[in-house]
């Protein structure tokens, strides 16, 4: 099946890139020639574990195409995936005006039997509006599918070819049928294949993400009060997880979600909803207490410091807004990384893929390091941010000899608090809380900070 997808951001390049693996060919279009040139030569703009490699061996293969140029290829096209950016104004609604651009530039090229797949993020209603448009500009009834996209940054192939279920929102039944024979190769009987209607598509869509970020929000509030309350919040999720009810997942404590998904779907959704009279309860708390949450590192620090950072030095380890990416947008990190430098810290920072991102945005404020020790030489507190792998399982002996002092305040619970005192660090997660046992086993080794 011959496809084009416009636009090629991160849910762009992985499903043109996905759908070409599987035997289709694919024309992946966007407006900036510079990148085009880049994609050409398998030169990829993100970082996703696979990718590059998929990308060129898609290239080399035939199937996968990139151009400047859209109406030769959406011409001879079955479907025309878009995919373009949906960013959030500042009233937290979903500016679609790049949408509403790229689908006027697609229309006078459209094949009569053409599908028009909306890929994009958007409100309860677009995918009606857009049929409406496009049957304007054409002179004819066009076909409109949703097909909501769910992959997380990281592991975004196999969330696209082993799927959990896909999700497209037809208005004609022959529309779900055409875009089931595109992703056979990737629908098994375990993954459903679900076909609704287009307002239930969208807002699918909107649902996932505000629930998962309000398990996050929920977690973080609860291990809030373990750390007030003497509680150990890996115990107590231990102790709901096994309900099949709740489970495990999305329940790890932390310092907030961020990426570019949750902060703006749920602010988009509240937005929704106040536009029809509703008001949003728990979507404006699950968005005060994430934001809220992106500070408790610094706090935490604050209180180490006595409020005191002119001239101290501070390692931050993870700068992305979860590993496995150069994704730094809505990052914990770089909340923690304002403060600090407003205060009069020294902050020397290490990531793994995202300290060019970084860089771009702080210039010289910062030190950059290329790997994770030398981000600690003189450091009296290291705070660590994002989960890599990499950060699991360090050398605590060269941490300990590198670092003026020897505190860690991790905003992942990597490490188990008795442990970290026996190798003579000052540690403090999220909701370890403290105990007043006898027992030094049980000793929640966070009351120093």
């Amino acid at each position: 099946m011959k496809l084009v997808v416009i636009g090629t951001g991160y849910v762009g390049l992985v499903t043109g890139t996905c759908f070409a693996d599987s035997g289709s060919e694919v024309t992946c279009v966007d407006i900036d020639p510079v990148k085009i040139q880049q994609l050409r030569r398998g030169q990829i703009p993100i970082y996703e574990p696979g990718l590059s490699e998929m990308v060129i061996r898609n290239i080399q293969s035939g199937r996968l195409h990139f151009t400047v140029d859209a109406a030769a290829s959406v011409a001879k096209a079955r479907c025309v995936f878009v995919a373009v950016g949906t960013p959030q104004r500042d009233d937290g609604s979903a500016d679609l005006s790049i949408l509403w651009s790229a689908l006027e530039s697609i229309a006078p090229h459209l094949a009569p039997d053409a599908i028009v797949v909306i890929k994009s993020t958007v409100p309860v209603g677009t995918n009606a509006k857009a049929a409406h448009f496009l049957a304007e500009l054409v002179g004819r009834p066009v076909d409109v599918a949703s097909n909501p996209e769910f992959l997380k940054e990281g592991c975004a192939i196999d969330d696209f070819t082993k799927p959990d279920r896909v999700v497209v929102g037809v208005s004609r039944p022959q529309v779900a049928e055409v875009l089931r024979e595109l992703y056979a190769p990737f629908v098994r009987a375990e993954h459903p294949y679900l076909v609704l209607n287009w307002e239930s598509s969208e807002m699918t869509k909107y649902v996932a993400n505000c629930l998962l970020a309000m398990k996050i929000s929920f977690i973080n509030e609860m291990a809030n009060i373990c750390d007030r309350v003497g509680a150990d919040i890996n115990q107590v999720r231990t102790g709901i997880g096994h309900d099949q009810r709740i489970g495990f997942a999305f329940l790890a404590p932390g310092v907030g979600y961020g990426g570019s998904c949750f902060p703006k779907d749920v602010r988009a959704l509240m937005n929704v909803a106040t536009s029809h009279g509703l008001l949003p309860r728990i979507l404006e708390a699950v968005d005060d207490v994430n934001t809220a949450q992106k500070e408790i590192l610094f706090q935490k620090l604050s209180q180490h410091f006595g409020g005191e950072f002119s001239g101290r030095k501070v390692a931050v380890w993870g700068l992305a807004f979860k590993p496995r990416t150069d994704d730094i947008r809505e990052a914990p990190a770089l909340v923690l990384i304002d403060q600090l430098l407003e205060a009069g810290a020294v902050v020397q920072v290490h990531d793994p893929v995202a300290m060019t991102n970084v860089q771009k945005l702080y210039g010289d404020r910062l030190s950059y390091s290329r790997e994770p020790y030398s981000a600690l030489d003189g450091a009296e507190a290291l705070a660590i941010v994002t989960e890599w792998n990499e950060f699991r399982t360090p050398d605590f002996d060269k941490m300990r000899k590198r670092m003026q002092t020897p505190v860690i305040i991790d905003g992942r619970n990597l490490f188990d608090p008795a442990r970290m005192q026996e190798l003579g660090f000052q540690y403090s997660g999220i909701g370890l809380g403290t105990t007043s046992s006898d027992s030094a086993d049980h000793q929640m080794l966070t009351s120093v900070l």
